[in-house]
């Protein structure tokens, strides 16, 4: 499985004895391709650079560094959750990078949605890039490059995964997950012991909260997007649609309108509830919410969240709408 052809005789990957199998054959693979060497992974606690990262635990142990950056554009949470499972539970190798500050400074007063991701995208480069500097005697850039990435491109995802590290970074590639669909890589990861909502947690883009605060992002408005959107997988989880909806999020326009608090007129934000099901993200359609279940994300989030005065349901399938807002 050295090349980017994933063999036609190649059974999927559907259950545990089979993700077994796997996970022994790529054990194999990788220490024979490090040997004694060490290798370099961004962990985002995305599904596929989490498996990665547990695979290459059971390889090669302390061997692996593996370098989480919280650009402050997580949802709550997440941070977290790496160092819990990585750290402590699988007593990783894990460095823990704060640059909330780093990455909202730069992002300040930036409306134009490609600039965002063009900002977070250089400066998650230019972070890891400085955290790799640190570390002495590295030889290999592991990623969670999946079949579909091959299939879609050159084979290395844009800053998620780290494509465009400086040109003197020169790494050998470790990509034990490059011929697995996203559903086997599932299997795996939980073949592995890792959680499963982390597992099976839903699509989340590179930017992160970043381009769901739509228009310039403030920080008050940040914290008001990422305390609604963890209500809503709260309740999606609750309600059991959690497995029935393939993504589920909140959007904050960068826009206010007048409500009502204790008696007085205020002004707040309004929060955009979006839940699609898609099987291929290239057209979604918009999932059913029960109008009870409505009406209490919307008592929930416009009592718990400060800054937010209403909740509104986009019902707009893709096309025309995109998934993401921005």
């Amino acid at each position: 499985m050295h090349n980017n052809v994933r063999p036609e005789n190649m059974a999927r990957i559907e259950d545990f004895a089979q993700a077994q199998a796997f996970i022994d054959e790529q054990i194999a693979a990788v220490r024979e391709q490090v040997g004694s060497k060490k290798v370099l992974l961004a962990l985002s606690g995305g599904v596929d650079s989490s498996v990665v990262a547990a695979l290459l635990i059971k390889a090669i142990g302390k061997q692996l560094v593996c370098v989480h950056v919280n650009h402050g554009l997580l949802r709550k949470g997440e941070p977290e959750q790496v160092i819990r499972v990585f750290r402590e539970e699988m007593d990783a190798n894990l460095i823990y990078v704060d640059a909330t500050d780093r990455f909202l400074d730069l992002l300040a007063g930036v409306s134009d949605p490609e600039t965002k991701r063009k900002i977070i995208g250089a400066e998650f480069i230019n972070v890891f890039a400085e955290e790799a500097a640190k570390l002495e005697g590295i030889s290999f850039l592991a990623q969670g490059t999946i079949y579909p990435d091959i299939l879609e491109s050159d084979g290395v995802k844009a800053h998620h995964n780290v494509g465009g590290l400086p040109e003197d970074m020169d790494f050998e590639l470790v990509e034990p997950v490059k011929l697995l669909y996203k559903d086997e890589v599932r299997v795996v990861g939980e073949a592995l012991g890792l959680p499963r909502n982390m597992v099976y947690r839903q699509p989340f883009p590179g930017p992160g909260l970043g381009v769901r605060c739509l228009g310039a992002i403030t920080r008050d408005r940040l914290h008001a997007l990422r305390e609604a959107d963890a209500i809503l997988r709260e309740e999606f989880d609750k309600n059991g649609l959690a497995g029935k909806v393939w993504q589920y999020f909140v959007a904050i326009p960068d826009m206010k309108s007048v409500g009502v608090k204790d008696g007085k007129r205020y002004e707040g934000w309004p929060a955009i509830i979006r839940a699609v099901n898609t099987t291929d993200a290239m057209t979604a359609t918009i999932e059913q919410i029960p109008y009870p279940l409505l009406h209490h994300l919307t008592e929930r989030i416009t009592h718990e969240v400060p800054g937010i005065n209403r909740v509104l349901l986009d019902l707009t399938p893709k096309p025309t709408g995109t998934i993401e807002w921005e």
